[in-house]
């Protein structure tokens, strides 16, 4: 059994640890832990998924206004969980969580395109993004 929740508290040492059981860690700051903290307090929505014993098995964490646009920045789910639909179940409950926003956007990892198609999100070409590097 899954439990979603709205968590705007989750520790930074906790979702570093669902970074490291995720595939997400490789595009992370993971050896950065102030910087994590600092995502995750100045996040406008963070939804999780934890298993029968509480342990966070998924997050999507997201920036958003509320009314118009939502950014999921991050979406992890733990690869011993994946396959279970709980990636899609984070987006859901983040699209409920955000009832009168009209455009959510996100950024894929190259493996992970067919995931979001299937999910319902279209890709766009019409993105930018412009990298200030480390």
């Amino acid at each position: 059994m899954i439990t979603y929740a709205i968590e705007p508290d989750l520790s930074a040492s906790e979702f570093l640890s669902l970074l490291a059981a995720s595939t997400l860690a490789e595009r992370r700051p993971v050896n950065q832990p102030q910087r994590i903290a600092r995502m995750l307090a100045n996040s406008d929505l963070i939804v999780t998924a934890r298993d029968a014993v509480g342990h966070l098995v998924g997050v999507a964490r997201s920036v958003t206004d509320f009314a118009y646009c939502l950014y999921c920045s991050d979406l992890a789910v733990d690869v011993r969980f994946q396959g279970r639909g709980i990636g899609k179940a984070l987006l859901q409950e983040t699209v409920s969580a955000a009832p009168e926003v009209k455009t959510h956007l996100l950024l894929s990892a190259p493996g992970a395109m067919s995931f979001y198609e299937a999910a319902g999100y279209e890709a766009a070409g019409n993105c930018f993004i412009f990298h200030r590097g480390d």
